[in-house]
């Protein structure tokens, strides 16, 4: 296509979505909303297809329904904005040009499950936020005041820094003033989560998307996407793009079509979901559906192009996953580094090619006994990526 043909496409796509960066009248909706039942609520979120933003994908009026049937008079909301997966900056604007719908959202689900505090928790790198979530919570507390309707009140904690509290249970802890380390589960969080209570968490996006399905219905929502992939989403796009930036797109497209319309024309591979998620060459664009039935992603899409080496590519994620593990687990704390010094080792000539498969065994292993998604979710990257370009490896 002609870029102009491209930049027309593209505006079509996000005109049929745009839903995150709408305008409309918050206030309104939870008015509207307060007036229906919890189960009403609930019933509307489960009915639209909503699934987590954050990558994972869980039902999120499954989780909802599972805080609201917990035993247990205190209940806790809490906003995932600990945006760290590398490649991912989505949730960045949508706090800072939409957070009356991410507070909004908490609302929501707050009613749904009988919660009476809220917090968002906000990734220590966006600490220029800070001031301005603050003050924008404090201005909803107010109007909570004088709602007769609403008993809630919003809070904020800043992190610091650490990729792993991105997990939720990580993120209770931190919350907490603990390590940021992860819980052992069962129990869930929508069971015994924040101060051993039923905690529901979400991520940034999902909270916004539940504002829309209030405003404009499920139907509306499910009427987007694929049958597995309900609504839009919302996706940062770097590396190697001519329009890098944050575009709100339906699920459910191929990569093919994708690259086509974000590529450079030269795009060799696609890491799809950031650091932890899977390398897709450029064969396999046609095949590969951008979803739940095919590769899920909390946002992060990164092009490379024939210029860049995978092996470095590779050897950065690895680097940066030893600097991340919480090392609490022997499989992470120790198989990151084994996996950064093997493929250096195979760079250097000091271990034959064939060692690879050795290397991909233990990537593998680490997926089934890590302790958290952190160590779990290493093999995407790895075995993808020395799967596809296992030639780049050696020289």
């Amino acid at each position: 296509m002609e870029p102009e043909d491209l930049n027309r496409r593209l505006e079509e796509l996000k005109q049929r979505v745009n839903l995150i960066f709408k305008n409309i009248d918050c206030e309104a909706i939870l008015n509207d909303v307060l007036r229906e039942t919890p189960r009403t609520v609930l019933s509307k979120i489960i009915a639209s297809g909503l699934s987590g933003r954050g990558g994972a994908g869980f039902p999120t009026g499954i989780k909802w329904q599972g805080a609201a049937n917990a035993d247990g008079k205190i209940k806790y909301v809490i906003c995932n904005a600990d945006e760290g997966e590398p490649g991912t900056f989505k949730d960045r604007q949508i706090l800072d040009e939409e957070p009356d719908k991410v507070i909004a959202g908490m609302i929501i689900c707050a009613h749904a499950i009988g919660a009476k505090e809220g917090y968002i928790y906000l990734r220590g790198e966006y600490a220029f936020l800070y001031r301005k979530l603050v003050s924008k919570c404090e201005e909803w507390n107010r109007f909570f005041l004088s709602n007769r309707n609403i008993d809630f009140t919003l809070f904020v904690r800043l992190g610091a820094g650490a990729y792993v509290c991105g997990e939720e249970t990580a993120l209770i802890e931190s919350m907490e003033g603990k390590r940021g380390e992860p819980r052992n589960k069962p129990p869930l969080p929508v069971i015994s989560g924040y101060k051993g209570c039923p905690t529901v968490i979400n991520n940034v996006e999902t909270l916004a998307y539940a504002v829309m399905i209030m405003s404009d219905g499920p139907e509306h929502f499910r009427s987007m996407g694929t049958k597995n992939s309900m609504g839009g989403k919302v996706f940062s796009i770097s590396g190697d793009s001519p329009r890098k930036g944050v575009y709100e797109l339906p699920l459910g497209m191929t990569l093919y079509e994708f690259v086509e319309l974000l590529g450079d024309g030269d795009t060799k591979a696609v890491q799809v979901g950031g650091s932890s998620g899977t390398c897709v060459p450029r064969k396999k664009f046609a095949d590969t559906i951008i979803g739940f039935e095919g590769v899920p992603t909390g946002g992060s899409m990164i092009l490379f192009n024939s210029s860049r080496s995978m092996y470095h590519v590779l050897k950065n994620y690895l680097e940066f996953f030893q600097e991340e593990s919480c090392g609490q687990c022997t499989p992470c704390r120790v198989g990151c580094q084994q996996l950064l010094k093997g493929i250096e080792a195979i760079r250097a000539g000091e271990r034959p090619l064939s060692y690879l498969d050795r290397l991909r065994n233990l990537a593998v292993i680490m997926s089934v006994s890590s302790k958290c998604s952190l160590g779990q979710s290493l093999v995407n990257p790895f075995n993808s990526i020395t799967g596809h370009f296992r030639e780049e490896v050696c020289y």
